[in-house]
């Protein structure tokens, strides 16, 4: 069971790779990137802000000795899936946020902080400044929580 500091623990990894950025941009790869996607069983050129959450929440498990609920998967819709059993609809900090477009595609991210008006703080993998889905860094968004799919809340506090 991860406790609510565990928890806080995942979030400060994340918060450890904001700038992180692939090389050369566009190119889905790169030191960094390429760690993201190893631990989902991807090597580079795949889209990587699935990867990015996995490995960070697998840090936090590993120092545990507890198994991950989540899937090792680097598919966001994958994951979305996967978790629908841990799916909420109103975001707390450390929750993993879920887009899943209609296409089939989708990005995630975790909720950093949750804002006033229906807005949160997020570190995202694979975006940019513009909000792409397919960016190049992790960086710091906010975003409003009405564009999110579901919120996946690894645990209750």
């Amino acid at each position: 069971m991860i406790d609510r500091e565990q928890m806080v623990d995942w979030i400060k990894t994340a918060q450890s790779q904001i700038g992180v950025q692939e090389f050369p941009k566009g190119s889905n790869s790169g030191k960094q990137v390429e760690i993201y996607l190893n631990s989902v069983g991807l090597g580079k050129g795949y889209a990587w802000c699935m990867a990015f959450i996995y490995w960070c929440v697998l840090q936090t498990y590993n120092k545990t000795g507890a198994k991950t609920p989540l899937k090792r998967t680097g598919g966001v819709r994958d994951q979305w899936i996967a978790c629908k059993s841990l799916a909420v609809k109103t975001p707390q900090d450390g929750d993993i946020f879920i887009i899943v477009y209609p296409n089939g595609t989708g990005h995630a991210g975790f909720v950093e902080k949750v804002l006033p008006n229906g807005f949160i703080q997020t570190i995202e993998g694979n975006t940019n400044s513009d909000g792409s889905r397919e960016g190049y860094a992790v960086c710091r968004r906010t975003r409003k929580t009405t564009t999110i799919t579901d919120f996946i809340r690894l645990n209750e506090f």
